[in-house]
């Protein structure tokens, strides 16, 4: 796996709300939740988790809202308010961190996903790589799966 040169940019469908990814990210994996499955309308998303300090937006306003995540904790939901496409959510337990999504990046080619989250949750015929790290619902630390990419990173 090997990741472009930082910055990386994205954002929603129409262009009224643009990111930047100013460094690489913490991790990526993907989560097979339910709230995943309905914001992407398919099996999951693909999340890029970023240090919020490494992450700049470009855009007049956003539309958000707190949601009652799968786990019980709280989440802040921001997409654009012309298009409603869902760009990014804060993990309001985890406020250092933002969860970007791998589909709204102009080029997502290097953002493999190393692991997976809420596998309880999966359509039935969706199969799970039993050589990465996976939990059943939300993990109690992200740490083995950040140590899971930075290995990725370090093999390539």
């Amino acid at each position: 796996m090997k990741l472009p040169q930082f910055p990386v940019f994205g954002g929603c469908q129409c262009g009224a709300v643009r990111f930047e990814l100013k460094a690489r990210p913490l991790g990526v994996y993907n989560c097979y939740c339910k709230d995943c499955q309905r914001a992407s309308g398919s099996t999951h998303t693909i999340a890029v988790i970023m240090k919020r300090e490494d992450v700049s937006f470009a855009c007049e306003a956003v539309q958000s809202y707190d949601k009652l995540a799968d786990s019980g904790r709280i989440v802040r939901m921001h997409g654009c308010p012309k298009c409603g496409y869902k760009v990014w959510y804060e993990p309001l337990a985890a406020p250092h961190l933002l969860v970007m999504k791998a589909g709204n990046l102009d080029d997502m080619s290097w953002a493999q996903p190393i692991g997976s989250i809420w596998t309880a949750s999966k359509a039935p015929w969706v199969e799970i790589d039993p050589d990465q790290p996976s939990f059943p619902g939300q993990p109690p630390s992200r740490e083995s799966l950040f140590n899971a990419w930075n290995e990725a990173l370090a093999e390539s």
